[in-house]
């Protein structure tokens, strides 16, 4: 039981006192030697956490002791809590970054007017059904799309997902409003927000993958409708569903191909750069200048929960 786990989570639910659950969570982490980051707002909880396998289960028992988190959405993956720096529990307006808490409403069942949940088996039913109709809609920051999405799939050019309500107001999708719209992400929260997002703004016929693409590749591994590789915000960087994945990424340096990303190695930028083995083993090579120190980056992987 000692064999390292990392688990992905969360729950759409009312809180009355996020302050209080935060301390009770951050407790409880250290009690069992865990690390990871935790999200807490009035909207519900959104988490990764790892460690020895024992101590995540006891983690995840306490969890759903609590009424509000007892059918808590969980994705297991290989890992431990050496994947994350440290322990880091908060609270925020919103436990998805989009900016539009007001926009968003919770009850007990979860997001109030949100897509319709599909299995992985249920997406390729819809595609066989409607064919080339639907579309897929990724809900995740370009950079993440750079290394793997799915086939065809729609990927706006966001870079945070703060960016994500103008990208939709901007008008530059609405030939989509009447068609089937299957939006995906990491392990399934994004989507929860952005499917209502998107129906409150005039899209008729919206999904979203339950578990995400997590789920879907554990599902279908390299032989369905994801290509590539799935970047996690961890210090894992990316998971893979087998050997014979397809590499979508190229080295922002020698355009070979690649799904790594590295930190930059000018020391006051440390953006993420996609680079492959060769060129990374160079520790200046393609680093940003200092003029470019100042600039807005993408966000690293400690910076956003997916």
């Amino acid at each position: 039981m000692r064999e390292p786990k990392v688990i992905l989570y969360y729950a759409f639910t009312p809180l009355a006192d996020p302050e209080a659950l935060r301390l009770w969570q951050e407790t409880l982490c250290r009690s069992l030697g865990l690390k990871g980051r935790i999200l807490l707002s009035p909207h519900g909880i959104n988490g990764t956490v790892g460690g020895p396998m024992a101590e995540v289960k006891r983690y995840v028992r306490a969890t759903k002791s609590y009424p509000a988190f007892a059918k808590l959405d969980i994705k297991w993956s290989d890992g431990s809590g050496d994947d994350f720096p440290r322990l880091r529990v908060r609270v925020r307006d919103e436990i998805v970054s989009f900016g539009a808490p007001g926009d968003l409403t919770v009850n007990e069942q979860g997001v109030v007017g949100g897509g319709v949940h599909l299995t992985p088996q249920e997406v390729h039913e819809l595609v066989a059904l409607k064919g080339d109709e639907v579309v897929f809609f990724d809900g995740r920051n370009a950079f993440e799309a750079a290394i793997g999405r799915f086939k065809n799939a729609i990927v706006p050019s966001v870079e945070t997902t703060r960016d994500f309500v103008a990208e939709l107001d901007s008008g530059k999708y609405d030939d989509l409003k009447n068609r089937p719209i299957v939006t995906y992400c990491t392990g399934g929260v994004r989507c929860e927000v952005l499917s209502a997002l998107m129906k409150q703004r005039g899209f008729h016929e919206v999904y979203q993958i339950a578990g995400g693409v997590v789920l879907y590749g554990e599902t279908y591994g390299n032989q369905g409708l994801w290509e590539g590789s799935l970047f996690v915000f961890d210090e894992r960087m990316i998971q893979e569903f087998g050997d014979d994945r397809t590499v979508l990424g190229r080295c922002e340096v020698c355009r070979a191909p690649t799904s790594r990303y590295y930190n930059c190695a000018n020391p006051a930028c440390r953006a993420l750069t996609l680079k492959c083995d060769a060129c990374a083993a160079i520790s200046d090579r393609g680093a940003c200048g200092p003029q470019h120190a100042s600039a807005p980056r993408t966000k690293t992987l400690r910076e956003e929960i997916s």
